[in-house]
């Protein structure tokens, strides 16, 4: 998991929080608690997959391209983050003789790709909105 996931995110519920409203990368930025570099990369992933409109110049900024009460975290998580279960790297050696070190980055990556769907099948049961919802419930909200 990476937190890429996390601030895209974060970035949309903003979003769905301020509708019909831009947003520019600085406020949003200030709001995640991140860079607003660090926002705009992941920004234009979301707008490559149509979750944001942008526009440029004074003013100018992010806004949903997308309902939030249809959009899945599980959407989100192939966007932005994809096979980030896995480690980048796995014990073993497959050129070893023994039979725990051959085989273990094989068992391995087994366990990391059914992980991958479980986590996606339960992101897929969640939505911006959703999300949003449980913000607005918590104890010192607006």
């Amino acid at each position: 998991m990476n937190s890429e996931f996390t601030i895209a995110v974060h970035s949309l519920v903003f979003l769905a929080y301020l509708p019909e409203r831009m947003a520019s990368s600085e406020l949003i930025a200030k709001n995640v608690s991140t860079h607003p570099a660090r926002i705009r990369k992941i920004m234009s992933c979301l707008r490559k997959s149509g979750f944001v409109k942008t526009k440029e110049g004074i003013g100018g900024g992010y806004i949903l391209n997308c309902n939030p009460e249809e959009v899945t975290l599980a959407q989100l998580y192939r966007s932005v983050s994809c096979g980030t279960l896995k480690p980048h790297w796995c014990t073993g050696d497959p050129d070893q003789e023994c039979l725990v070190s051959s085989n273990i980055q094989g068992v391995m990556d087994h366990i990391f790709t059914e992980a991958e769907i479980y986590f996606a099948n339960y992101l897929n049961q969640i939505t911006i909105s959703s999300v949003l919802e449980k913000i607005k419930g918590c104890k010192g909200s607006a």
